[in-house]
């Protein structure tokens, strides 16, 4: 879909053709002389309009507007969030077959946040997957105008929101391919795509490179698949060479049925998405293509299936992970922190300033914070706070957990180091004390996404996230005074890239 940012007043909007125009009235709204602001004044007044968020009018073909139909929308306090839960509860009209070109307007000077938010909420409401479907129909809504006050004033904010939702659909594209569709060779061919972007590099590892890494752990869980794993590695050079990165780390199981430890079949489908945590990161560098913050990133996923043959690690097993430490298997379902912990050994080797992993790691979480909230762990308070507060931003929320060391006493084993699993008690904090013994010193923060990755029933999805927090995080982490003094130099004359304001003026959907 194409995005577009445009200088209108209400006067202007109604001059817009298209095939719906959808009117921002946040709380407090004061009328102007034009038809619009007439109709809304009128509306209001009569009770036949709340400016409450998401409340709305339809109109269809009304005198003086060029737009076919008109959406009156309550925007609340006009804030952010509020624009964006406005903007959801459109979503019907959005979605639907006869609009192809969108004005979504405000009908005030638009708060700090609300212009980006106004673009990521019109792209989620009107997400279609079709990739596997043969007679599915496209996202019928191909251009989106967003009308502000002033256009100039407004187009950094708005070529974020257009790039990030570049990674948010990205990253929800590879979330919904069947498992058939997302193996890590494919996978690994997406990450190898970014790489056209630029300051992305991409390095592909298969199991003789992962095997000389010593990797026990990750090359453990892969056993029972005749899909070979991956290791991938991607890197955005934003900032000087000597600038530490921030390291990402995606858990990349593309397919778990529980190895031995079998799931039971009701739901088992919806394992597909356990490599949300692999997306996400992709998602995040589909971003920094577009964006180019003065930052250094390194990405890493190490991608395999978890499936049950012969040749599949049993529990009892015992298993040596990169680090050397010994891990004791007692359950085969608890993959996703085998594969984490050798890539969070490898992250070392990047001397980051900060290590962040991301991974559909527990159902335990889900219990806990439900899909409203991703599960927040760390080892260092600043990159705890500084996450948070990320979230907040973009909407995106987590919630710092627990890591006191008494969780981890359920760890120990009589035949190994540790073993992967401490019982059902705190099951998501025992699962994040397992991944601390492997960071070491480094500043290191686990995002459980297990319930906010993904949506089931009748709205069975990938979410997209955490993608909005780790790219707000990013983004804050370059503007630090620190990054700004030591920014990499520019791609070259030659390069067609514009700056980023200007860059993001279009997201397509999907790969």
């Amino acid at each position: 879909m194409n995005f577009d940012l445009k200088t209108l007043d209400l006067t202007a909007a109604a001059s817009e053709k298209c095939d719906l125009l959808i009117v921002l009235i946040a709380e407090g709204f004061k009328p102007g002389r034009d038809a619009l602001s007439a109709l809304v004044a009128l509306a209001l007044k009569n009770g036949d309009l709340s400016a409450k968020a998401g409340k709305h009018l339809q109109l269809y073909q009304v005198p003086a507007v060029a737009a076919r139909r008109v959406l009156l929308l309550g925007q609340g306090d006009g804030t952010a969030r509020a624009t964006r839960q406005a903007l959801q509860a459109a979503g019907s009209a959005l979605k639907a077959p006869q609009t192809r070109r969108v004005v979504v307007c405000f009908g005030a000077a638009e708060q700090e946040g609300a212009v980006s938010a106004a673009v990521q909420a019109v792209a989620d409401a009107s997400y279609v997957y079709t990739t596997t479907k043969s007679k599915a129909e496209a996202r019928s809504l191909t251009r989106c105008v967003v009308g502000v006050r002033e256009a100039a004033g407004a187009r950094e904010e708005f070529g974020s929101g257009v790039a990030l939702v570049a990674g948010v659909e990205f990253a929800r594209e590879w979330g919904n391919r069947p498992a058939n569709h997302a193996t890590p060779s494919l996978l690994a061919d997406a990450a190898r795509s970014l790489a056209k972007l630029p300051r992305i590099q991409c390095k592909v590892m298969g199991p003789a490179e992962v095997g000389r890494l010593k990797m026990g752990a990750f090359m453990a869980v892969a056993r029972g698949s005749e899909e070979p794993l991956r290791f991938i590695e991607l890197r955005y050079n934003g900032a000087a060479k000597g600038m530490a990165p921030v390291v990402l780390v995606g858990k990349g199981i593309t397919f778990d049925t529980g190895g031995i430890s079998i799931k039971p079949a009701p739901e088992m489908d919806e394992m597909k998405f356990d490599m949300c945590g692999a997306a996400s990161v992709l998602g995040v560098f589909r971003a920094l293509g577009e964006l180019q913050p003065a930052i250094n990133v390194v990405g890493l996923i190490p991608a395999c299936e978890n499936m049950p043959d012969g040749r599949a690690v049993k529990p009892g097993d015992v298993v040596t992970s990169m680090s050397g430490q010994t891990i004791e298997i007692l359950n085969t379902d608890a993959e996703g922190r085998l594969v984490l912990c050798d890539a969070l050994t490898y992250a070392a080797r990047f001397k980051p300033s900060a290590v962040v992993d991301i991974a559909t790691l527990t159902g335990a979480c889900v219990i806990a914070l439900g899909g409203v909230r991703s599960g927040l762990f760390a080892n260092d308070d600043a990159l705890a706070a500084a996450l948070q507060a990320a979230g907040d931003t973009a909407q995106d929320l987590c919630w710092r957990m627990p890591l006191d060391d008494d969780y981890a006493d359920g760890l120990k084993s009589n035949f190994a180091d540790m073993g992967n699993v401490a019982g059902r008690a705190g099951g998501s904090i025992t699962a994040a004390k397992f991944l601390q013994k492997f960071v070491g010193d480094m500043p290191w923060a686990h995002l459980d996404i297990a319930g906010t990755a993904w949506k089931g029933g009748a709205a069975k999805g990938s979410t997209g996230r955490p993608v909005g927090l780790l790219v707000q995080y990013l983004a804050e982490q370059a503007r630090s005074p620190q990054a700004r003094s030591k920014v990499a130099q520019p791609p070259s004359a030659g390069s067609k890239k514009k700056p980023a304001g200007q860059r993001a003026a279009r997201a397509r959907s999907g790969a």
